[in-house]
């Protein structure tokens, strides 16, 4: 993909507050975001198919996608996983929903500051290496989204507690304005390293910079840094966070609730 000019990304900045500061320095913030609801059926009022994804700010979880876009149909979609793999695979979701499952609470952090919690379901990555046989030497998988959006996990990375693929959300199939088909879940990771929609992966040698870390201000990283947090499902405004996976004993209550 050709990287945009320096004006298309003020444009892109400025319809998306995301590309608007550094990680680092949102991390410090202290604004506060509207409060506000909480959402494997389709849940009432998801987005059908050929809706035209974008920014909103909503109860309890903001969606971010860097452009607007339309919503994949789950019925047609396909997961393409290819690269340095024994077995290459297209998968359509009812292809990746037999896959061993796991669900989780997890909570996930944007560097605009603000901070939601979801209940997750899907598999992990040794679930799909089993099914796709890396080669020795695949050490990165590259992610690719309906959007455009691209990005980039270590398979180390992509092996660590609580980093699952999910299809589900809150008891649901994941709606479209969250992701669907299917996105990433990494805690200790700002949003920014959570792909969604996405519908190729890639397994090679080497790192590929993500969208935002190419033409932002971001690290390609993603850890997120010290500082503050506005839980938008949970009261009491802001709160003080020491890096890393972002938890809160509202959210242990909820992952214990879970299992």
């Amino acid at each position: 993909m050709s990287r945009i000019t320096r004006r298309e990304f003020l444009r892109v900045a400025t319809m998306s507050t995301a590309g608007a500061l550094a990680a680092q320095t949102l991390s410090a913030c202290t604004t506060r975001p509207p409060a506000v609801e909480t959402p494997m059926s389709a849940p009432p009022g998801s987005a059908a198919p050929g809706t035209i994804l974008r920014n909103e700010n909503l109860p309890g979880f903001n969606v971010r996608y860097y452009k607007p876009f339309p919503a994949p149909d789950p019925a047609e979609w396909r997961l393409t996983i290819e690269g340095l793999v024994g077995n290459s695979q297209s998968l359509s979701l009812d292809d990746v929903q037999a896959l061993p499952s796991v669900t989780d609470v997890r909570r996930m952090k944007c560097v605009e500051c603000w901070s939601a919690r979801a209940k997750w379901k899907g598999f992990d990555l040794r679930a799909l290496m089993d099914v796709v046989d890396p080669e020795p030497e695949a050490k990165w998988v590259h992610f690719f989204c309906a959007d455009d959006y691209y990005e980039s996990l270590s398979v180390d990375e992509l092996l660590e507690d609580g980093v699952y693929f999910a299809y589900g959300m809150n008891d649901e199939l994941l709606p479209a304005k969250y992701g669907s088909p299917l996105r990433m879940v990494v805690p200790s990771k700002y949003g920014y390293k959570w792909p969604k929609a996405i519908v190729r992966l890639e397994f090679a040698t080497r790192e590929k910079f993500g969208y935002w870390p190419t033409v932002g201000p971001y690290t390609s990283t993603g850890i997120i840094l010290p500082g503050r947090d506005q839980p938008l499902d949970l009261p009491d405004g802001t709160r003080p966070i020491d890096g890393g996976e972002v938890v809160y004993p509202e959210d242990l209550e909820a992952r214990q609730s879970s299992s």
